[in-house]
């Protein structure tokens, strides 16, 4: 479960990720986080926006490919 306050998340774990469809909302931060969060995720993820990073990070994909292989 999740709680959310005005100023942060409470997010309960303990429990391994679910590959999903995920909304970044043309959000830089969102899309980054969620990609890394998907790399330990069960299933597969897919990202509505994932290109939104390359407001803050153009290379972000291109490096954590490197960091991959």
């Amino acid at each position: 479960p999740v709680k959310e306050f005005p100023d942060g998340l409470d997010i309960e774990g303990g429990h391994r990720l679910q590959g999903a469809a995920l909304k970044t909302r043309g959000d830089h931060r969102i899309a980054m986080a969620f990609t890394l969060a998907s790399l330990g995720a069960q299933g597969s993820s897919v990202l509505d926006d994932a290109d939104c990073a390359s407001v803050s990070y153009p290379d972000f994909y291109r490096h954590l490919e490197l960091l991959a292989n």
